[in-house]
């Protein structure tokens, strides 16, 4: 598998004409899915991330962008190479929470500063919390949660419930049921990457549910909204963002239209932060940001907030400038819980589609300034 390396002159050269606004030189690696089935999740998160680095100005941070090919192995591989003979000070980027698990505890162990453009397992939030990690996404649970509040309010009293069976799967349905006060009238972990759910659609047509939640990002959720609506089953779906974003709309079509999900973040989000980053990113990169953006794009403006409060050599200091998520959110609103979690708001979505583009528009706020279900087990 190729990998790709954004080195110091590339981020120069998108700087080109800029003033640097930072004195202390950060090095940057980034662990992403570039290849196979989620590609495009971590093609977006590099993308956003890249974004708001071309945007600062900044010739201070190098950047190494590493693909992980969706495989751990080959994930801690690339973090040892990046720890032991790039000599990174941050590594980020990692989309999938097995491959996190696989990386992070030994990062942050070894002293590096971890900053999560998505994957937030429980199990970091809570006992394995680190005071050098960083989720700048949300915890797992937290859209399922929203999930399932909002199947309160729409009035399902039985939801047949399914993921993948990985840590962010597990973590989907536990989220879900916390909130959801109905019925489970199944719960299903299907194969990680699996393409065909014709098992899974019998399953729900027979459960007598009223409402079906599900969590299948990347291709998982393209194959199985495809399959659902040839199959002509009338139970309306629920799910989160990742299995709604852009790049996943495209390819379903009206197949997803009208589907309600949850989200930390949409487009047409009403703050200047994210008119702007929409804009940019449509500009650079001529097409519409999705939740794997806009999370990359914070993540960087997290970083290069904190590399004008601090040095990273000072990472006390520079902990205590993360800490203070000093950056102008695309969601708006964002502080960190004790655990280095988001505290922030989650919205209900609807798909529509705006000429030829399907996309999503707010419909609701499903939680306000709501944290993660695992703080209290993080003594740090």
């Amino acid at each position: 598998m190729k990998n790709t390396v954004i080195a110091a002159a590339t981020i120069a050269a998108f700087a080109a004409g800029m003033a640097s606004a930072h004195a202390d030189p950060v090095k940057v690696g980034m662990i992403t899915t570039l290849s196979g089935g989620g590609a495009s999740l971590g093609i977006d998160s590099r993308d956003g991330f890249l974004l708001a680095v071309k945007q600062s100005g900044t010739k201070d941070i190098e950047v190494i962008v590493e693909d992980d090919a969706q495989k751990p192995d080959l994930a801690v591989q690339l973090a040892d190479k990046l720890i032991q003979s790039d000599k990174v000070d941050v590594l980020t980027g990692i989309v999938w929470s097995n491959l996190a698990m696989a990386v992070v505890p030994s990062a942050v162990a070894q002293g590096k500063l971890y900053l999560s453009t998505n994957a937030a397992p429980s199990q970091l939030a809570g006992a394995g919390c680190n005071a050098n990690y960083y989720s700048v996404s949300y915890q797992n649970d937290n859209l399922h949660e929203a999930a399932g509040e909002y199947a309160n309010t729409a009035g399902m009293k039985k939801v047949f419930i399914m993921a993948p069976n990985y840590p962010a799967g597990k973590d989907s349905l536990a989220g879900f049921k916390r909130f959801y006060k109905g019925e489970v009238v199944s719960e299903i972990y299907t194969e990680l990457g699996a393409k065909d759910y014709a098992g899974e659609i019998a399953q729900i047509r027979a459960s007598g549910a009223d409402g079906v939640f599900f969590f299948l990002p990347g291709g998982m959720g393209i194959s199985f909204m495809k399959q659902y609506a040839g199959a002509g089953v009338d139970v309306p779906l629920i799910g989160p963002a990742f299995s709604f974003d852009q790049n996943i709309l495209q390819a379903v079509g009206d197949a997803a239209l009208g589907v309600k999900n949850t989200s930390t973040w949409s487009k047409d989000l009403d703050n200047q932060a994210n008119k702007d980053f929409v804009a940019a990113y449509q500009a650079e990169y001529n097409r519409l940001p999705s939740i794997y953006a806009a999370q990359g794009y914070d993540t960087a403006n997290l970083l290069i907030s904190a590399m004008a409060k601090a040095a990273v050599s000072d990472q006390a200091g520079f902990r205590t400038a993360l800490e203070a998520a000093n950056f102008k959110s695309v969601r708006g609103k964002f502080s960190f819980g004790p655990n280095h979690h988001p505290i922030q708001d989650i919205y209900v979505r609807e798909v529509v589609k705006e000429g030829d583009i399907y996309t999503n528009k707010i419909v609701a706020t499903a939680m306000t300034d709501h944290a993660d279900a695992y703080a209290a087990d993080c003594k740090m």
